[in-house]
């Protein structure tokens, strides 16, 4: 499977489908408190462009932010590693306007940001921990893009695939994601199998059973 059809079925996937096939094979690969920051904000999902801000430093986050944009490939997502941080915005409406223009799919951030009113109106998916409208000039520094960083205590290096729909987030390793791709086409299979032997009036303990739903060493044949 090469990374295109890698893709195409990341995007047809749910999150959820996709976060069992990681748990199938011990990966951390959901982290949590991640939700859409706008409302029907759509599923995004691409290869990372990895970003962080820090505290303090020489560097404009500005600036910083709209380098990383630049460098990032068509159709990456740009992901940022905030830490966590509530008070003052990880991203933001320039922000969205240039990574737009340059062809990024959106950004998953591990912070908040502002300005999602002009996301919305962008059609630019954002995923993060809220909304603030405090601006992040002069309050944090720009800690670099491409190295490997942290969302939400998941480890994501530049490359990897990340998906974000209304369910949550995952970040799958690009090494590994042929087989979790796999292993999610199972498990949605799985799930199908069990609604459709309910709808012919199966008992429903019965019919989980059939479907081996919750055996974690299945594998797409």
């Amino acid at each position: 499977m090469n990374q295109a059809e890698i893709l195409r079925w990341i995007w047809e996937l749910s999150v959820c489908n996709l976060s069992d096939a990681l748990d199938r094979l011990g990966i951390a690969g959901a982290p949590r408190g991640l939700v859409p920051l706008w409302h029907g904000c759509g599923k995004v999902a691409g290869r990372a462009m990895t970003m962080k801000l820090v505290d303090s430093g020489d560097e404009s986050p500005v600036e910083g932010t709209l380098r990383a944009i630049t460098t990032a490939g068509k159709g990456d997502l740009l992901v940022i590693d905030h830490g966590g941080r509530l008070d003052v915005n990880s991203f933001g409406g320039i922000a969205a306007f240039t990574a737009q223009r340059r062809g990024l799919r959106g950004v998953v951030l591990d912070g908040v940001t502002r300005d999602v009113d002009e996301m919305r109106v962008l059609d630019f998916p954002a995923y993060g921990r809220g909304v603030v409208q405090q601006s992040i000039r002069g309050r944090c520094a720009f800690g670099g893009f491409g190295d490997p960083i942290s969302l939400a205590g998941v480890p994501v290096r530049r490359g990897d695939f990340v998906a974000a729909d209304e369910n949550g987030v995952v970040v799958l390793p690009h090494e590994q994601a042929a087989e979790l791709v796999g292993l999610a086409r199972a498990c949605a299979e799985a799930e199908e199998a069990l609604r459709r032997s309910i709808a012919e009036g199966l008992d429903p303990v019965e019919a989980h059973r059939r479907a081996s739903y919750e055996d974690p060493g299945r594998r797409r044949s």
